[in-house]
């Protein structure tokens, strides 16, 4: 069952902090919040992106510098500051008409529960709290900010046959 929903995903939407960030934020003087992100799985979203496959983000944190990541990535959906990631997650949805049962989410914690108990494969990394790690269909074995997004879009890319990229470039990743 588990491979059969693996090949219906069309669409990869992620949380970022705890899922493609280890949480931790640093707070600079001039009131910034510095995160970091993992280079494979910056290779595995734009791969993704390269391949077809819907790639949204859905935050509630803000900031220039992820914006710009997520562009370099080729990821044109981003959502940041989000209040009611359920709304968004259903415009989102509606504006490409799109089915929840092809739509994975990658959560960590608690404002991810409702967003994940509708689509059609809830996933976290190993690291989610307990009420999140309940209700996901995949707990990848990585931590967030640490290969947890390569590891769901790998799964689901290889399932699929999409897996390989015979051409890629060294700047891929480090958008």
């Amino acid at each position: 069952m588990f491979l059969q929903k693996l090949k219906e995903i069309t669409t990869f939407i992620f949380d970022v902090d705890g899922v493609l960030t280890n949480g931790d934020i640093l707070a600079s003087d001039s009131g910034e919040f510095l995160r970091t992100f993992n280079i494979k799985d910056g290779y595995a979203l734009q791969l993704a992106v390269k391949k077809g496959y819907q790639v949204c983000i859905i935050s509630g944190g803000k900031g220039l510098a992820m914006q710009k990541r997520f562009e370099g990535l080729g990821i044109t959906a981003v959502f940041l500051g989000v209040s009611d990631k359920v709304q968004v997650l259903n415009n989102y949805l509606d504006k490409r008409q799109l089915n929840l049962a092809e739509v994975t989410y990658m959560g960590d914690d608690i404002p991810d529960l409702k967003v994940m108990k509708l689509v059609g494969l809830p996933t976290c990394p190993a690291d989610a709290v307990p009420e999140i790690k309940a209700i996901s269909q995949y707990i990848s074995p990585y931590t967030g900010g640490k290969t947890a997004v390569r590891d769901l879009i790998e799964k689901v890319m290889r399932v699929q046959g999409t897996w390989f990229d015979e051409n890629p470039a060294a700047a891929d990743s480090g958008k």
